[in-house]
């Protein structure tokens, strides 16, 4: 099962429900050397099912003393594609390796 990082607002039981239909089970980690920023959001079904207008997006720094804190979830394949769909405009998914040594999918900054 994928393992997907989100330190913002897929870990809104809202946004999990209208995403993936269901509540995530997910585990506290963290991604070293990345840091946080936010990004105006206005694409009109993301508004409406955060109800945030700025969300959280990271970076890599470069600076091991950075971290992004956040909750490493278990999701299906076809939960990854929604997840696409929410994660618009100002995101890429990339693979990387959290400070637990697992391995998942994670947001970035394009």
């Amino acid at each position: 099962m994928p393992l997907l990082f989100s330190y913002g607002t897929l870990q809104k039981e809202q946004v999990q429900l209208e995403t993936f239909g269901r509540l995530l089970q997910g585990e506290v980690d963290s991604l070293p050397a990345y840091k946080l920023d936010f990004v105006e959001i206005t694409d009109p079904d993301v508004l409406r099912k955060s109800g945030e207008r700025f969300h959280p997006i990271i970076s890599f720094s470069g600076n091991p003393d950075d971290k992004v804190e956040g909750v490493l979830f278990e999701v299906t394949d076809k939960e990854i594609l929604s997840a696409d769909e929410y994660e618009v405009d100002y995101y890429q998914r990339i693979e990387l390796v959290f400070e637990s040594g697992k391995s998942g999918f994670i947001y970035i900054e394009k």
